[in-house]
């Protein structure tokens, strides 16, 4: 006789009188969640991402496998947060990291095939006597305008049609689209037709854009007219150069793109993405200039974040014993006024402060006669950022330490009087141990955050000033504003070397956490 388990016979007997709707829902929500995970598989395939079809494939196996079934129970409601955990912590993470040991950045954001293909088609120059099609550009109905896939809906003399991508051309039916009278297609069946400035919007990008043809390709001329052009500049696979046909220079492959064999003149702008090793770790503890300013930033990162919690912490706290004093009125109205910096949204509070740090016009200078220039000193900027960061930061501490306060018994206080303890020596030796047992993890938390406070820097002082005539590295940076700048801000984003720098970050912060817990976790002895 087989024996089930207790696990397997609560199951069996919650399934037994489980009602027919409850089945119907759950089966429900299971098929729409295969449906949808199905579609998802049809998009990445078509995409060609084959790594996401198969991992797609594994999350419909694991829904089927833990709702369908009597078994894993557990795993029901632990299966939704790992694949949160691990499509929102861990993937980014990998994925971080993995671009980090990449080159990819302004200029290298293709593969060497797709470079190749950019550069040729770039390259096309009409055909002498050649045809000319009228033109449409057009994307493929469902899709971003600003983004999407170009197509050009080419009309042949002969009065055919073809649609014309990266893959080709392919016969469109005449019936499916409709014409102006001048005959320029105005709407095509699984096409969205763009407009003049949806078109002048993507000007770079169709420059260098052509329908590859076995001669060269096809290439718009205005805004509705294209051309048969041929490649002037032609790829040789066997010694891996491209030749310029017409003035027969002759480029070789160098740092992931292709240079002047000769030296002479600038190299193609089209790069392509190669894995550089640790190149980007070693930039950035090597170069002279990024040496010095990287330790710098480091070093202001932790004095920042250090700070702000300590004078945070020690405000909030000061305020917190001063209003837990059962002998005072009013504490409600007190703690509702001291709360309002942290009820107003940041992003406002740091604009309001970095216009009263103004020089000429700020309250601050105003107020106190002052002609200080706040936020053009290194020096004077990183003081600004600190009370502005404390503003912000102590209401806060003031809410969790007054939560605390009200948590400790007060006999354990009362038997500190008793024994003749100071109201300093009560704080020092009995509250605050207790207090860090509660707001330790809290100090820790606040710790990271302000390690990585991305959006006080970029508001208040956008990470300047900048000092000795260079615009990389600004006094005020922390490593994830400089890591902004070098990936996004600057005029090349460099995403390889910014991932490197979140690299750096991601070890730091941890380290520093797994440190701080430990000490946390010593602190529960108290109790």
């Amino acid at each position: 006789m087989v024996t089930e388990s207790p696990e397997t016979e609560q199951q069996l007997k919650f399934e037994r009188g489980e009602p027919w709707w409850a089945k119907s829902l759950k089966w429900g929500l299971i098929l729409l969640s295969i449906t949808i995970l199905f579609y998802a598989a049809t998009v990445l395939a078509e995409a060609g991402h084959w790594l996401f079809v198969v991992i797609t494939a594994f999350v419909a196996m694991g829904v089927l496998i833990v709702y369908a079934t009597r078994r894993c129970v557990p795993f029901k409601y632990l299966y939704p947060g790992i694949l949160l955990t691990l499509a929102l912590q861990i993937w980014p993470i990998v994925y971080t990291v993995g671009m980090s040991f990449t080159n990819y950045g302004y200029g290298h954001l293709v593969s060497k095939e797709e470079a190749i293909q950019a550069i040729e088609a770039s390259s096309v120059r009409q055909v002498e006597g050649s045809q000319r099609y009228g033109l449409a550009v057009a994307i493929p109905e469902g899709q971003d305008p600003a983004t999407g896939e170009i197509v050009f809906l080419l009309t042949s003399p002969d009065g055919s049609i073809n649609a014309g991508s990266l893959d080709g051309l392919e016969p469109v039916d005449p019936e499916s689209v409709q014409t102006s009278e001048r005959g320029r297609i105005t709407e095509a069946d699984g096409y969205t037709v763009l407009t003049g400035s949806q078109v002048n919007a993507r000007s770079v990008e169709l420059s260098e854009f052509a329908v590859p043809t076995e001669s060269g390709g096809i290439k718009m001329i205005g805004l509705s007219e294209a051309f048969i052009g041929e490649a002037t500049r032609v790829y040789d696979a066997s010694s891996d150069t491209i030749q310029d046909k017409v003035t027969g220079q002759v480029f070789v492959v160098k740092d992931a793109r292709f240079v002047p064999r000769d030296g002479v003149g600038s190299g193609l702008p089209q790069g392509w993405v190669e894995n550089v090793g640790f190149d980007n770790y070693t930039r950035a503890l090597t170069d002279p200039q990024l040496r010095t300013g990287f330790v710098n930033v480091i070093v202001w990162n932790f004095v920042f974040a250090f700070l702000s919690v300590i004078t945070t912490f020690l405000l909030g706290m000061f305020l917190a014993l001063l209003l837990n004093d059962p002998r005072l009125k009013g504490k409600a109205v007190y703690r509702s006024l001291l709360i309002l910096p942290y009820a107003l949204p940041g992003y406002i509070t740091a604009l309001v402060w970095g216009s009263m740090y103004n020089r000429d016009f700020g309250l601050i200078n105003e107020l106190f006669h002052l002609n200080i220039n706040w936020l053009g000193d290194g020096t004077l900027a990183k003081i600004a950022i600190l009370i502005t960061n404390l503003w912000l930061g102590f209401p806060y501490m003031f809410i969790v330490c007054t939560g605390a306060l009200q948590a400790i018994p007060s006999d354990v206080r009362e038997a500190a009087a008793i024994d003749g303890a100071s109201a300093f020596r009560t704080v020092r030796s009995i509250i605050m141990p207790l207090l860090l047992v509660a707001v330790g993890p809290l100090l820790i938390a606040s710790f990271a955050f302000n390690f990585n406070n991305f959006g006080l820097i970029f508001l208040l002082t956008g990470g300047g000033p900048f000092e000795g005539g260079q615009s990389m590295i600004g006094s005020t940076d922390l490593l994830i504003t400089m890591a902004y700048r070098l990936a996004i801000g600057g005029t090349t984003p460099n995403f390889g070397f910014a991932g490197a720098i979140s690299v750096f970050i991601f070890i730091i912060v941890a380290v520093i956490s797994y440190l701080g817990f430990r000490q946390t976790s010593a602190l529960e002895d108290v109790n």
